[in-house]
């Protein structure tokens, strides 16, 4: 397995520009790709933005801005992430898209190139059997969002080698991440914790338990959370997280992970939270 220089980031959203971030900030040269080098080009200037938010606030050199935003190429689509070593999967959480993707990986990378993917749920050792190098796919799960969240969850396939592991590992903490490890096991260790927890807070609002903003500062002052779980859902995406709930329940088959009409019925009516403008909270008037 050669040493990695060049990493390929698959789709430039909120997780997989964090991650393109992350990744030019240490050092490493990034192929950043999505459906089309327009929505590629869009990731890199958001990621321009969060990290002049960042140099604002003290918290970021301007050069060392710079130097890291050149390491971000942008490019057209799978096919350019060639060159990469290593490549990381950041698409929306949608088991026959991870699937597609996860083929045209497959073929585009070398032989010898690790593919990863940032799924939050889905199982790693389905994704590797649709490549022809199960020993050499990872799970690679990063928190939201994924420049200032220190952890990165590490899953391994059934068919998942030693070397895979330990590279991605040693990846993990060039990038400055702390490491935890899951079996391949539905929602893996965090979403399994976390999902639960949101889901009981939908449960709370619909029934009128208390207002969204009740049960947030009840579990922030009463749990010592720093955000409360309905927020934290915003933050997530409430397609995101009721697509792990689905995926629990479904695998798991434990009526517990059953989510929340309201939760199911913000999506259906688009308010996917922060990254739409409403969720829980409208945001157009925070």
């Amino acid at each position: 397995m050669s040493e990695i220089k060049t990493i390929g980031v698959l789709g430039a959203g909120q997780m997989g520009g964090g991650i393109a971030q992350v990744a030019a900030q240490a050092g490493y040269e990034v192929l950043l790709a999505d459906m089309d080098l327009q929505h590629a080009e869009a990731g890199k200037g958001r990621i321009d933005k969060f990290m002049s938010r960042a140099v604002t606030k003290g918290k970021l050199d301007a050069d060392a801005k710079q130097a890291a935003l050149a390491r971000i190429t942008c490019v057209a689509g799978i096919e350019d992430l060639g060159p990469a070593e290593f490549a990381i999967e950041a698409a929306t959480e949608n088991v026959e898209l991870k699937k597609r993707l996860f083929r045209s990986l497959d073929r585009a990378l070398n032989k010898d190139a690790i593919l990863a993917t940032n799924t939050s749920s889905i199982s790693i050792t389905l994704l590797g059997a649709e490549t022809h190098r199960p020993a050499s796919v990872v799970g690679m799960h990063f928190m939201n969002p994924v420049p200032i969240m220190k952890l990165v969850e590490l899953i391994r396939g059934l068919p998942t080698d030693d070397a895979t592991y330990e590279a991605t590992k040693a990846l993990a903490t060039k990038l400055g991440k702390t490491v935890i490890t899951s079996k391949d096991c539905p929602g893996f260790i965090v979403n399994r914790i976390l999902i639960p927890l949101i889901n009981e807070a939908c449960f709370a609002l619909q029934e009128g338990l208390g207002t969204a903003e009740d049960i947030d500062t009840g579990a922030k002052l009463g749990l010592n959370h720093p955000m409360g779980p309905l927020e934290l859902a915003d933050l997530i995406g409430l397609d995101t997280c009721l697509a792990i709930a689905d995926v629990l329940l479904r695998e798991l088959g434990d009526d517990k992970y059953r989510a929340a009409n309201v939760l199911r019925m913000h999506v259906a009516a688009g308010w996917l939270g922060r990254k739409t403008g409403r969720g829980f909270y409208d945001y157009k008037k925070r």
